[in-house]
């Protein structure tokens, strides 16, 4: 199953991220978003089997968003972040850096292709670093719309692929009442020359046993592409608290040598479809 990052698995935790200062729209008097709060979601998704996959399948999605003392944190997929920058709501430019923690389950697990299957399993990836970011709210549409930027960069400290990857991303968010939130994401990740090799490289002796062919990628570069779209429907009439509806889906794009790897030229595909649907609840 593959676990690692992809957007698709952001979809409540990036919605519902977005979406707390929407509550404040159509209404006469703006929240204080400073006080501690606290989002959980869970959900399914589907996703690739492992990256680089044209075979789907049905996973378990959790979610933990919020605030503690003005330190913010969300969970992205299996990584956890933690923003030590405390930002005044309302409308203005907004800093955010901090520390980044999770793991890589990319072929870990069962894995459908038989081909790949004979290749192995892999050891799960134990991936530190930390991001830094800027975010602009009431940009567009009202004082509630935001549009941020962030640089995220890992590295693995379990000896699994032993290399980095770096992960800008862009997103663009508005409220469309007090119960509704979309949000547009892109995302890239440029990754070193250990992770291609990990997850993209078919050795002689892998070739022997799957009938791929050998193939060794080159270095490190750009590996993939992801534009999502997702959404949150408050089920309570109040996106800051209650019970919420999330939803999203994101196409993701593998790219250059990594495209070209018989694990996903030959045994699977270059284009990537996620999707997720899930209840979140706010306290």
């Amino acid at each position: 199953m593959y676990l690692r990052n992809p957007i698709a698995l952001a979809t409540l935790s990036l919605s519902i991220v977005a979406a707390l200062p929407a509550a404040a729209q159509s209404s006469t008097e703006a929240p204080d978003l400073r006080g501690d709060r606290v989002t959980i979601g869970a959900g399914v998704a589907s996703l690739p089997d492992y990256e680089g996959s044209d075979d789907s399948q049905i996973a378990p999605l959790g979610v933990v968003i919020g605030q503690v003392s003005g330190i913010e944190f969300w969970t992205r997929g299996t990584d956890l972040y933690v923003d030590l920058i405390p930002d005044a709501p309302g409308p203005g430019t907004h800093f955010e850096a901090g520390p980044i923690a999770g793991v890589n389950l990319n072929r870990t697990g069962k894995v459908d292709d038989p081909q790949v299957a004979a290749l192995g399993k892999l050891d799960t990836a134990v991936e530190v670093g930390g991001f830094v970011g800027i975010s602009r709210q009431g940009v567009l549409t009202s004082d509630y719309d935001r549009l941020s930027a962030r640089i995220a960069v890992t590295a693995d400290v379990a000896g699994a692929h032993d290399s980095y990857v770096v992960s800008p991303q862009v997103a663009y968010s508005t409220p469309l009442s007090r119960q509704t939130y979309v949000s547009l994401n892109l995302s890239a990740d440029y990754v070193g020359k250990g992770y291609g090799r990990t997850y993209y490289d078919v050795t002689p002796a892998g070739s022997a046993a799957s009938g791929l062919s050998p193939y060794a990628v080159a270095g490190s570069g750009f590996k993939s592409v992801t534009a999502g779209l997702f959404g949150i429907q408050s089920l309570s009439g109040d996106l800051l608290h209650g019970l919420g509806l999330g939803a999203g889906v994101a196409y993701t794009r593998i790219l250059g040598d990594y495209a070209d790897s018989p694990i996903v030229a030959d045994a699977g595909s270059a284009d990537q479809w996620l999707a997720a649907v899930g209840l979140s609840y706010t306290f």
